[in-house]
């Protein structure tokens, strides 16, 4: 099974609409999956040019799935479902 690549989006919307506190996925996942997960952090995802999607953020890439209005909660529950 490859790696499942998570990239958290820190750009300017992102941050401020919240992906600052999806900073602790940078610890939970490693200690939780292992090498299972990479977590890697983004400039940008690109999402909030499509069709004016600021209220969406913040945004998370699971390999090729978008979490919008992303949380620690819904991230891990994304992982967990992929795993499965």
């Amino acid at each position: 099974m490859d790696k499942i690549e998570v990239r958290i989006c820190s750009g300017t919307t992102c941050f401020v609409m919240g992906s600052s506190f999806l900073n602790e996925l940078y610890e939970i996942i490693p200690a939780r999956y292992g090498d299972k997960i990479a977590v890697k952090p983004s400039l940008c995802l690109g999402q909030c040019s499509k069709n004016d999607k600021h209220a969406k953020a913040p945004y998370v890439k699971i390999d090729e799935e978008i979490i919008s209005e992303a949380t620690v909660e819904k991230v891990l529950k994304a992982i967990e479902k992929r795993l499965n």
